[in-house]
């Protein structure tokens, strides 16, 4: 992904001169260089001038013309197509983007096992069927809302005038830290508290806490958009808790097989990959309609959609009791167990300086590119779906170097330091 967004950025700081005029003018009359200039022809030289040399220059000058002609057809075609491509920055990143879908579908058929598609696989019990479509429908919207808030992240706020100035990168990124900072501290105890409370109440939870969220986007009160990365923050716990937890709770409730539960997450997130793209691409529709805000009024209407599904098809369910509430494990217990297995928390460091690094881009992307495109005119949204359709090439790849046994976690930073 780092070396698909630096061919980005590359092409980015390279739309500036794409669209001039004066390379393409270059190249068209560079073979002319080479062909000698007619006599310059006045009254008296044509006194002197035999017919048969007048028709000899003629000839060459409709040489000299049906020569170039023939040898600008293929530059000033070439040069025709690219100009299409990066007349705006929203062709050029949509360009891009249609290149990496291609690469992902692509990728997808290559990796696929197409003898195992005719086999005939154990019938699927109804009740199955029936949870997975009632979770993933509800899950994709969900996921939908969510993701349709990142791609316009700082160009909401950084749009915003405070104090009769323009809120600056510095306030972007302690907003962006308000919001994620909530999660990382209330996210264990937010977890804790949808189990014993209830997995249906915890999602529909999250709904109310993003959509207050999103339309506090609308505000340019300092602290109205604090309170909604507050909100956000707490919701962003329920997302990855409430549904998923909900999933298995229902699953084990009814005792189905353990393999169905992997397909479904299987098939949520390989889904939720394809959102993703969507996200980007109705975002980028949404902010050029109704502005920088209109993504996160978008997902308000998805996030409504996620309430009623959940409110009305879901059971609400719980964690099982085991005795004495609170003689159950607790977040010290879990920081001991941590310490003491150094595995465990080798991941958890590792995981938490890949977050980190991830999020540093996540914020500092879109004012780099603001800084690089003409105008500043970004399509954030194709970005987005750039990014996305390079995460799912990505996971791919992953997928079936695992299945060919390579080592992946050994090679693949080997190959990336190199």
């Amino acid at each position: 992904m780092a070396a698909i967004a630096a061919c980005m950025f590359c092409a980015a700081d390279a739309f500036s001169m794409a669209g001039r005029p004066e390379p393409v003018a270059l190249r068209a009359q560079a073979p002319l260089a080479f062909s000698p200039p007619l006599p310059l022809l006045t009254a008296k030289s044509l006194r002197s001038t035999s017919p048969l040399q007048v028709n000899g220059w003629a000839a060459r000058g409709r040489g000299v013309r049906r020569g170039r002609e023939q040898m600008s057809l293929v530059p000033s075609g070439m040069a025709g197509a690219l100009t299409r491509v990066t007349s705006t920055p929203d062709a050029l990143f949509q360009t891009i983007f249609l290149g990496l879908a291609a690469v992902a579908a692509l990728a997808n058929l290559a990796v696929r096992d197409f003898k195992e598609v005719g086999k005939k696989e154990e019938e699927k019990p109804e009740g199955v069927k029936n949870l997975q479509i009632r979770f993933l429908i509800v899950f994709w919207l969900l996921r939908m809302a969510d993701w349709l808030q990142g791609p316009y992240f700082y160009e909401v706020y950084a749009s915003k005038i405070i104090g009769g100035s323009p809120v600056s990168l510095d306030l972007v990124s302690k907003l962006f830290l308000i919001g994620f900072g909530t999660t990382g501290l209330l996210g264990a105890y937010v977890g804790k508290l949808v189990d014993s409370k209830g997995r249906r109440a915890g999602t529909l939870a999250f709904t109310i806490l993003y959509t207050i969220g999103a339309l506090s986007t609308k505000s340019s009160l300092l602290w109205v958009l604090i309170l909604g990365r507050l909100a956000g923050g707490v919701g962003t716990s329920l997302l990855f808790s409430a549904p998923e937890s909900w999933l298995v709770g229902e699953h084990n409730k009814k005792g189905y097989d353990g393999k169905w539960l992997g397909q479904t997450f299987g098939w949520a997130y390989a889904g939720d990959s394809l959102v993703a793209i969507s996200a980007g691409q109705l975002a980028g529709a949404a902010a050029a309609a109704r502005g920088p805000a209109g993504p996160f009024e978008i997902s308000v209407v998805f996030l409504a959609a996620g309430a009623l599904l959940a409110a009305t098809t879901w059971k609400e369910n719980v964690a099982p009791k085991r005795g004495d509430e609170s003689s159950g494990p607790t977040i010290g217990d879990a920081w001991r167990v941590m310490l003491k297995d150094k595995k465990i928390l080798l991941v958890g460091i590792v995981q938490a300086l890949f977050e980190g690094a991830m999020y540093i881009f996540v914020l500092q992307w879109p004012p780099s590119l603001i800084a690089v495109v003409s105008n500043g005119q970004v399509p954030f949204g194709k970005v987005f779906s750039c990014f996305m359709a390079s995460c799912l090439i990505g996971s791919t790849l992953f997928g079936a170097l695992s299945k060919k046994g390579v080592e992946v976690e050994t090679r693949l930073p080997c190959s990336l330091e190199g």
